[in-house]
């Protein structure tokens, strides 16, 4: 990985925090070899981490892709493509599939042979962030984030199998939360790959990246526009139309998404109240946060935090991923 500048740093950083990940999981599936399933092109981003054992992924024109234990494919575009566990075995499409060995209570799948086993999480995202058509557009059909790309994947890989190993009543949210964590993680890493932030204009010293540092630095500030502004030595009208050419939206839409952002996190690992999260975060009340946090998540904070909303099954090729 390339070091970035501190400037790159901080607008990726500013940009991660911007965005949310908000995953679907699909299935469970036990996997015995032979075996293989094709999934048609939507336009949904998709993803498979494989648990245990290995299998191939093939997109067409591309040399079959070897995918081993701990293995993270992302496919942002939705292209179509084949899994499998060796490249000459046959594919049904994944619709026939599951229609043939339906999903069970636990949106496990079980199909395939005698052989080898493999296991996988299968899934799609979508991102709550409307900057994602600058750079998710920009990004690669597909791109692995290999099980050595650091402890802390690792640790969240080894979560998902513990979880797997037990499946029951509230495993899909489970793992759409870490499903969550690790593809964020996959986007930092690809994000930081070699040319990847200079392609995405994040290395770019400018008057934009101090005013969206600022944001994320301090968003309990009372911010404005023109505040924002005067900070950065810029007009409104100047500041607005820069923020919006290079981070793909306004100042204050991605201000109030760091906020969100993080309000989310606070919930989840702290036992602070939805009062004292609100100040934190910038918000004059709980009312205005939980309000907001609504409008953005779909769900109210102490819904969330409790963690009680159910995840729907949907499968990979009906495109439907909540963004």
């Amino acid at each position: 990985m390339d070091r970035l500048s501190p400037v790159a740093t901080d607008a990726l950083t500013g940009l991660l925090n911007a965005i949310t990940v908000h995953s679907s999981v699909f299935c469970l599936s036990d996997l015995r070899a032979p075996w293989g399933f094709a999934v048609d092109a939507s336009k949904a981003a998709k993803f498979h981490l494989v648990l245990e054992g290995k299998c191939w992924l093939q997109l067409d024109g591309v040399e079959p892709v070897l995918l081993r234990d701990g293995d993270l494919v992302i496919l942002p575009h939705g292209s179509s493509h084949a899994m499998r566990d060796e490249p000459e075995t046959s594919v049904i499409p994944l619709e026939s599939l599951t229609s043939l060995h339906p999903l069970d209570e636990h949106a496990l799948l079980r199909n395939g042979g005698i052989g080898s086993r493999t296991e996988l999480l299968c899934g799609g995202f979508g991102l709550s962030d409307s900057s994602d058509s600058k750079w998710l557009s920009r990004l690669p059909h597909f791109f692995v984030l290999d099980a050595a790309s650091g402890a802390w994947t690792g640790s969240l890989v080894s979560l998902v199998r513990a979880e797997a190993a037990g499946i029951g009543p509230g495993s899909q949210a489970i793992f759409a939360k870490l499903a969550d964590l690790l593809l964020s993680q996959a986007l930092r890493v690809q994000l930081t790959s070699p040319g990847q932030a200079q392609s995405l204009g994040l290395d770019r010293d400018s008057r934009v990246a101090e005013a969206a540092r600022l944001l994320r630095r301090h968003p309990d500030r009372p911010w404005t526009l023109s505040s924002l502004a005067r900070e950065v030595g810029m007009s409104r009208t100047l500041l607005a139309a820069a923020f919006r050419a290079e981070m793909g939206d306004s100042p204050m839409r991605q201000l109030a998404r760091i906020r969100l952002n993080q309000a989310a996190h606070y919930l989840v690992t702290g036992g602070m109240s939805v009062e004292a999260i609100a100040r934190r975060t910038g918000y004059a009340s709980s009312a205005s946060l939980s309000k907001a946090f609504k409008r953005e998540f779909g769900i109210s904070p102490g819904t969330y935090r409790a963690g009680s909303l159910p995840m729907p099954v949907r499968r990979l090729e009906s495109g439907s991923v909540k963004a």
